[in-house]
This record gives C-alpha cells, sequence and structure tokens, in this order.
C-alpha cells in the first residue's frame, strides 16, 4: 500500500481501499455533508456510515457534491453501511437496506454489515444480506462486532461467509486470537475506533514513534493499522486532519516498532462489549 487509493481484494475478489473515512457520531446536514465532500476532494475513495448513525442522508449528499468535484464517478467509490439491531430480521433488513440506499441516493453499496451480534436475530439478518448479494444490490456483505464464537455461529447456516469483520482495534486492544481467526477464513479485519476516540494521543511510546518519523500520533496509529493488514476509517470533520490521517504513506515502521506498539494492548475497550451489550 503505498497510496491513498490502494485496495486489497475482499474474498470475493472485490476491491476495497485500505484507508477511508468514518462518520460515526457526525452531525447530519451540513458538518457531515461537508466532511464527506472534502475527503472525496482530498482523494478519499472509501466512506463508511450506518443506519443508527442517523445521517446517511447527508453523508449522500456530501457524495453527490464530492463526485461532482472530483470529478470522478460512483464506481470509483466504495460506499458502507450498516442495518442497525431492530432491523435485524429477513424482511425488516431487506427494507432497511432500501431505506439507507434511499436516504443515500445510490442506486447499490458496495458493502453491507450487520452493526452488532444481536442474539437469535442475525442469522436471519445474513440470509437478507446474501439475498440482496445475490441480487446484485451490494457489492460485498460483512459483520461488525463478532467475536470468534459468532462467527463460527454465523457459519453453520451461512452461504457465504463475510467477507468483513469491522471491529474496535487500537494498540490497547489488539485482537490477536479475533484477527488470526478472520485471516484463516478468509475474512478482512477493518477498524473502528482505530485512534481509541483520542485516548491514546498523549502516549510516550507512540510519540517518541512519531517524532522520530515527524509525524503525529494518529498517522503512526493509522499506519500500525496498515501494517497489520486491517483497513481502517479515522473519523474526522476537519480537512487538515482528514488530509493529515491519509499522509501515511510515505514512511514504515521497523518490525521492532510494530511490536513496541502492539506491547501496548490491554484488552481495553472504548466501546460496548459484543458479549455484554444491551441495545
Amino acid at each position: 500500500m503505498k497510496h491513498l487509493q490502494d485496495t486489497v481484494a475482499l474474498s470475493n475478489g472485490v476491491q476495497m481501499p485500505w484507508l477511508g473515512l468514518g462518520v460515526f457520531q457526525v452531525e447530519d446536514g451540513s458538518t457531515v455533508v461537508e466532511s464527506v465532500r472534502t475527503a472525496i476532494k482530498n482523494g478519499y475513495r472509501s466512506i463508511d456510515t450506518a443506519a443508527i448513525y442517523q445521517n446517511e442522508t447527508g453523508v449522500g449528499q456530501g457524495i453527490k457534491e464530492g463526485l461532482a468535484e472530483a470529478g470522478i464517478s460512483r464506481e470509483e467509490l466504495f460506499i458502507t453501511s450498516k442495518v442497525w439491531n431492530e432491523d435485524l430480521g429477513y424482511e425488516k433488513t431487506l427494507a432497511a437496506f432500501e431505506t439507507s440506499l434511499e436516504k443515500l441516493g445510490l442506486d447499490y453499496l458496495d458493502l453491507y454489515l450487520i452493526h452488532w451480534p444481536k442474539a437469535n436475530k442475525y442469522k436471519e439478518a445474513w440470509r437478507a444480506l446474501e439475498t440482496l448479494y445475490k441480487n446484485g444490490k451490494v457489492k460485498a456483505i460483512g459483520v461488525s462486532n463478532f467475536q470468534i464464537h459468532h462467527l463460527e455461529e454465523l457459519m453453520k447456516d451461512a452461504e457465504m461467509k463475510p467477507m468483513i469483520n469491522q471491529v474496535e482495534f487500537h494498540p490497547k486492544l489488539t485482537q490477536v486470537e479475533l484477527r488470526s481467526f478472520c485471516q484463516q477464513h478468509g475474512i478482512q479485519v477493518e477498524a473502528w475506533s482505530p485512534l481509541m476516540q483520542g485516548k491514546l494521543l498523549d502516549n510516550s511510546l507512540l510519540m517518541t514513534i512519531a517524532a522520530k518519523y515527524n509525524k503525529s500520533v494518529a498517522q503512526v496509529i493509522i499506519r500500525w493499522d496498515l501494517q497489520n493488514g486491517v483497513i481502517t476509517i479515522p473519523k474526522s470533520i476537519k480537512e487538515h486532519r482528514i488530509i493529515e490521517n491519509a499522509d501515511v504513506f510515505d514512511f514504515s515502521l521497523t518490525t521492532e516498532e510494530m511490536e513496541q506498539i502492539a506491547g501496548l494492548n490491554e484488552d481495553l475497550r472504548v466501546g460496548p462489549d459484543p458479549d455484554n451489550f444491551d441495545f
């Protein structure tokens, strides 16, 4: 990966950019429109949203404006959304997908994910995703926040394996066993909250490594993600930060530095535990 638009092939051959823009907790309206438009203008080709973020309409407008400004086609973008827990179930998931598509103003999605492994709900939802995939409404399907046992349970009855598992991943939560399991099964791991919601930015080890390369701590973490083979989607609404987050292709961390950063692991989450959530 040497460029912001470099991609990785998912198990079905679909190419997904290594780096994208996340819009979790970005308010709908002008804020998210501007964030998405700015990212596309500055070379981003992957945008990640979700029904529960309640900003798909603004994301869609940002996509429209970004495409016009960058002079590129819809096919050059990779757009992800996710089905929320209350819409899990075969018919409900199909309907939720159409709602997301309509809000985004798109004819298809590149990736659709089950947002959380809600017990007794996700298998029927997965069947719906397989239907959407077979019908050409989405280029790739996957899950988010699935632990190994969730994946094993899903794959017992599934016609196809998830192509993506998007999980919390950062130097304090390295998910070694889960990543190994996904790799064995051809499931690409993607990171949410790669910067641990800003809680790592004053870490002394990361600051030392950042100073060596004349980079920010955020850039070092994003680079660490990518060198671990993990797709990542840092969030920002500020143009200079959006540009900075993508400026990670002109340096490489050493093997020793990669291991030092991995050594920060404490199995510490900033988000909910996939085995113990109540929503």
